[in-house]
């Protein structure tokens, strides 16, 4: 959700947004935001989730699955000490 993670876990160009990186961002409407998961239905989207961005592309928007998987594997790379 930050640099810092991505860091730690030697992500190279995520974590922050600025020219050259990947651009992974969840916009939500923080007093909405409510799980409506269940045991019965676990794949229930949760409420007040706006737009999800996965490399730069919309892959959730406004309650809809676009249809768009642009996500692949990280591996990590070498990790500061």
């Amino acid at each position: 959700m930050t640099s810092l993670p991505a860091q730690k876990l030697g992500l190279k160009d995520r974590g922050l947004i600025h020219e050259g990186s990947w651009a992974d961002i969840v916009v939500f409407d923080s007093p909405r935001i409510t799980d409506r998961a269940t045991y019965e239905d676990p794949a229930e989207y949760s409420q007040g989730v706006e737009y999800v961005l996965v490399n730069g592309q919309v892959v959730f928007e406004k309650g809809t699955f676009t249809g768009e998987r642009p996500g692949r594997i990280l591996k990590r790379q070498n990790t500061p000490p």
